[in-house]
């Protein structure tokens, strides 16, 4: 039977969102929701749709995990040489959505990218598991390869040459990016259709403005 996709819908019921119930900053209102996501027990709280784009404007975006919250901003890690990495540094800007289905909520995010210092991004490196720290070095992330054993040969070669350390050294082309917001929007799901969106806006002062918008 063929999928009517057109006819697929839900009635969000689950939850309201009032400017006088938000807090004063977006940083500590998205922190209230990620708590709320881990308490849900949501797969994957901190997944997050990035998305990016290059020196002629052309979008990209993927899922990669959020590894910080910061007062300036949200932290993630990557390959600097993928194509996400290689367009940030063209053009460092980007956005990012947190879709909470379980909670009918979602959270949109844009803001300027800049690079996280090589101690931090080390520390961080050193404090994953082995084997995440072993793909890093063992994969040239978005370029092409014949076949998967390449990836299989490169790790078990730094298996070997790091059988004695528990904590490697950072591929100098690995680290951090902190996505400084300029804009947070929180969206509720409501019935009909009349969704709840409550914008935060950083003005020049470095104060927040809070806005409802339409849905």
């Amino acid at each position: 039977m063929d999928i009517v996709i057109q006819d697929l819908r839900e009635s969000y019921e689950k939850g309201t969102l009032e400017i006088a119930a938000v807090a004063n900053d977006p940083i500590t209102q998205f922190k209230v929701w990620l708590q709320g996501a881990l308490d849900a027990k949501i797969k994957e709280p901190n997944a997050m749709t990035l998305a990016t784009s290059d020196a002629q404007g052309r979008p990209s975006a993927r899922v990669v995990l959020l590894k910080g919250v910061e007062e300036e901003g949200f932290v993630f890690y990557t390959n600097y040489e993928s194509q996400k990495g290689q367009e940030l540094l063209v053009n460092p800007y980007a956005a990012l959505v947190f879709n909470w289905l379980d909670l009918e909520q979602q959270v949109r995010i844009k803001g300027k990218v800049e690079k996280l210092s090589a101690v931090a991004s080390e520390s961080y490196f050193q404090s994953r598991p082995k084997g995440s720290q072993i793909g890093a070095w063992a994969s040239p992330q978005s370029q092409i390869i014949q076949d998967r054993s390449i990836l299989e040969k490169n790790v078990e070669r730094l298996h070997n040459k790091y059988a004695g350390q528990e904590k490697l050294p950072c591929p100098p082309h690995w680290g951090g990016f902190l996505v400084r917001a300029e804009e947070i929007e929180f969206w509720q799901g409501r019935s009909s259709r009349l969704h709840d969106r409550i914008r935060y806006r950083l003005q020049k002062d470095k104060t927040w403005v809070i806005e409802r918008l339409a849905p």
